[in-house]
Parts: C-alpha cells; sequence; structure tokens
C-alpha cells in the first residue's frame, strides 16, 4: 500500500528504482523493491501529476497535467521545471530530447538538452494527443484519443495521421513492441491495436471489451502488457495475437471493504515483474 496517495504513472529508472506519480496528492515516488517509498511532494501540489518515464543522464520527467509543467527530477529529488500547457504523455526521444504531448492544446512539443521548447501543431482538431513513444524508425508515435487515430511526428516536426479502422476507438496507451511495430489501446472499442512503420493497422478485441483498457507496455517474455482500468485487470498479448488476463489484488477502502484497484500505468521492474500503478493505492507486483 502507498499510504501517501493514489498512483497512476509508474516507470522503472536506470538504477533500478520505481518512480510513480500520485496524481491527486500532488507528489511523486521512489521505489526500491523492498524498502519503504521515499515520497516528494510538489510545489504547488495542485497540478495532478501523471505520465512519468526515464530520460538521458538517469533523471526521471513527468508531466502536471492541470499545473501545466513538465518537470526533471533527479534521484535525491531536485527538480527542474518546465512551463507547458496541458502535458500529459512523455517519452525520450531518439534525439536525445524529451516529446510530450499536450492533450488540450492539440500539439506535440519538445524540451531539447538545452531546455528549449518547441511545439508542433497536430493537424486534427479537438484530436487529444495522448500516450507518446519513441518508435523504431527516428521517429515518435502517439495517440489521438478523441481524433481516433495514430500520429506520427518526425524530428524535423512533420506529422502523419493514420485513423482508425473502429469507430469510437479512443486510443491512449502506446508503446514500441518487441517485433518493431507500435502497438496501442483502444480504450473506448476494448481492443488492442498494431501498427507498422508503413500505418498497416491490425486490431485484436479483448474477451471483455468493456474492460477499458488504459496503458500498454513491452514486458518479459517478448509479450505486451496492459491494464484493464474498468475490469481490475491486466492482460498479456503476444505478437501474433494471443490474449491472456490475470486478476489484480482487490484494494481495501477507506471504510476497510475490498474495493477496486484502478489500475493505470505499468511497468517492468528491476526484478523483471510487471509492476502497476493502482489508483486506489497500490503497486502490485505481479510475478
Amino acid at each position: 500500500m502507498i499510504e501517501a496517495g493514489a498512483p497512476y504513472g509508474i516507470a522503472t529508472a536506470a538504477d533500478g528504482a520505481i518512480w510513480f506519480t500520485l496524481a491527486h496528492q500532488g507528489c511523486v515516488g521512489r521505489l526500491v523493491p523492498g524498502e519503504e517509498p521515499v515520497i516528494h511532494r510538489l510545489d504547488p501540489a495542485d497540478g495532478l501529476p501523471t505520465v512519468i518515464t526515464p530520460g538521458p543522464g538517469g533523471a526521471m520527467w513527468f508531466t502536471e497535467y492541470k499545473g501545466g509543467r513538465i518537470s526533471r527530477i533527479t534521484t535525491d529529488g531536485q527538480l527542474t521545471v518546465h512551463e507547458a500547457t496541458t502535458p500529459y504523455g512523455i517519452t525520450a526521444g531518439p534525439d536525445g530530447a524529451m516529446w510530450f504531448t499536450q492533450i488540450e492544446a492539440g500539439k506535440i512539443g519538445r524540451i531539447g538538452a538545452d531546455g528549449a521548447l518547441t511545439a508542433f501543431e497536430v493537424p486534427v482538431e479537438g484530436g487529444m494527443p495522448s500516450f507518446i513513444t519513441a518508435g523504431p524508425d527516428d521517429a515518435l508515435w502517439f495517440t489521438l484519443n478523441q481524433g481516433n487515430a495514430i500520429g506520427r511526428i518526425s524530428l524535423a516536426g512533420e506529422i502523419t495521421v493514420h485513423p482508425l479502422p473502429t469507430e469510437g476507438a479512443a486510443p491512449v496507451g502506446i508503446t514500441l513492441g518487441p517485433d518493431d511495430a507500435l502497438w496501442f489501446v483502444e480504450i473506448g472499442a476494448g481492443q488492442v491495436g498494431r501498427i507498422d512503420t508503413t500505418g498497416k493497422i491490425t486490431e485484436h478485441p479483448l474477451p471483455d471489451r468493456a474492460a477499458r483498457p488504459h496503458a500498454i507496455i513491452t514486458g518479459p517474455g517478448g509479450a505486451l502488457w496492459f491494464t484493464q482500468w474498468a475490469a481490475d485487470r491486466v492482460g498479456r498479448i503476444t505478437v501474433d495475437g494471443t490474449i491472456e488476463e490475470h486478476a489484480l489484488p482487490s484494494v481495501p477502502g477507506r471504510d476497510g471493504d475490498q474495493g477496486k484497484g484502478e489500475p493505470h500505468g505499468l511497468t517492468v521492474g528491476p526484478d523483471g515483474a510487471v509492476w502497476v500503478a493502482l489508483e486506489a493505492g497500490a503497486l502490485a507486483r505481479l510475478g
């Protein structure tokens, strides 16, 4: 259990520590498995920290969606802050810069190694760019949650949009798969999708189409793992489309009842297991 609040984003640092955001408490935590977590309270604490990811030099980067900030945090908690409008997804690019989405502003942003910020307009009005990841092709790939599409942005800022075949799919999480394709989850359609660098799209329906998949990563064994927010499960899908599902432990509510875990982010920990951020107040380890 994480007594300090509700974990949302989670990622593993180069030194093997697990970092996570506590969205509603305005905190970022660092956990070395087997030890007590160290919690860093942000100031101000009302920014809604969301996605967190490793960056160059061993530091972690995270977005504060409501506060309009992107921060770099070192192992000892030192912060460097950049202002940006409604940032959400963030990832390290192949150019040594940090790339991020601006979900309401409809832009893709870049923070260079020198701290310079550049923004590129996404040519889909109201598209809501969400998660972003580095591809195998010296480009960044991102989901357009309300644009019902997957986008690609080159390092020069050129954007290509690939519409999804399923109406109302509402893609959210996206990651580079072990097969050098981009894999994503469709929270609106209950599917896992795959797009290769030519733009070919394949969709895999989940057994429970109402599971509302949220985040996805490449995990152990050459498969992909994803959270199912509404179903309190984690799914595993192989590159040939075979799906397994794993139940998550229930989390005691404030009144002592066993409630839903509300899984959001997930990461492969230093021990090779999958760790899941449960917004109900815990980090779960699978394996």
